[in-house]
Order: structure tokens, then C-alpha cells, then sequence
């Protein structure tokens, strides 16, 4: 098994939503400005190296749906040669990115890749524009799939 190798971490500043200095910003250019200057920190990478990009995102809507990922590969690196995939498993969209990626990398399937999340509270509502909750769920006994960040973090 070939081992994976988290090469640089990058993060955006904080800013508060809705509020916040980034409110009028996009998801996706937020990331890609990320993802450029990561490449501009690390010159000895080529482009051409880069097997996927993959972006974790809670709430893909909006400004942020499609395939937000494919869009941040694009501008980020500005080639079409990067494919790009979001992934969606709410709060830990990011982290399962990168186990993704350590994944493909072990298996062979790929070398190098990027991976994080991208998201803004301020682009999307909590609950997303237009929630349309399966309430048969919750009639079979699944309550528990509805709950809260506060429950969650205990169960």
C-alpha cells in the first residue's frame, strides 16, 4: 500500500455570517483563490500532476451547488484537465474529502490530489432555500436522522 502524504494546509480567514467580511464572496472563488495560492507556495508542483480535486460542502446550493468542485478545478488551476467532485456529508464534508483522497492515493488510483471543504454560511440559509423534510422517516421511528448539532455531538 502506498502511503498518502497531507503535502500543505491552507484555510481562509473567518468572517462572520451573515454578516461577515466575506458575505459578498463566492464559495467558489473563495476556494480557488485558496488553491491558487497554494500553487503559488509550492512552484516545484506541476498542474499537470494534480488526479482530482475534491471539495467537501455541507449545503451544495445555490451559489454553491452543481458540482462546485469541477468549478473550483477550474478557476483555481485554470485548466480543464483536473476533473473535480464535491461531496456531500454535512459537517464533516471536509475531513471526508481527505479520507477520500488518502484512500485513492493508497489504492494506486491516484498521486497527488487536492482536497478540503468549502463553504459560507452567509451564501446558503441553515436549513438550505427550500427544505422538503421526508416526514415518513420520522413516522418509522428514524426521528433521530433530523436531529440537531447539539444532539448529534452527544450520540
Amino acid at each position: 500500500m502506498k502511503t498518502a502524504y497531507i503535502v500543505k494546509a491552507y484555510r481562509t480567514a473567518v468572517g462572520k455570517a451573515p454578516k461577515g467580511l466575506f458575505r459578498f464572496k463566492r464559495t467558489d472563488e473563495l476556494a480557488a483563490e485558496t488553491i491558487q495560492y497554494m500553487m503559488n507556495e509550492l512552484p516545484q508542483l506541476d498542474k499537470s500532476r494534480i488526479d482530482d480535486v475534491i471539495v467537501g460542502n455541507a449545503m451544495p446550493e445555490g451559489s454553491q451547488g452543481l458540482n462546485m468542485a469541477r468549478l473550483i478545478s477550474l478557476m483555481g488551476l485554470n485548466s480543464v484537465d483536473v476533473p473535480g467532485v464535491t461531496v456531500n456529508r454535512f459537517c464533516s464534508s471536509g475531513v471526508e474529502t481527505i479520507a477520500i483522497a488518502t484512500a485513492k492515493i493508497q489504492s494506486g488510483m491516484a498521486d497527488c490530489i487536492i482536497a478540503g471543504g468549502a463553504e459560507s454560511m452567509s451564501a446558503v440559509p441553515m436549513t438550505g432555500f427550500k427544505p422538503e423534510l421526508n416526514y415518513d422517516v420520522v413516522k418509522a421511528g428514524h426521528e433521530d436522522y433530523y436531529w440537531g448539532m447539539g444532539n448529534t455531538a452527544e450520540a
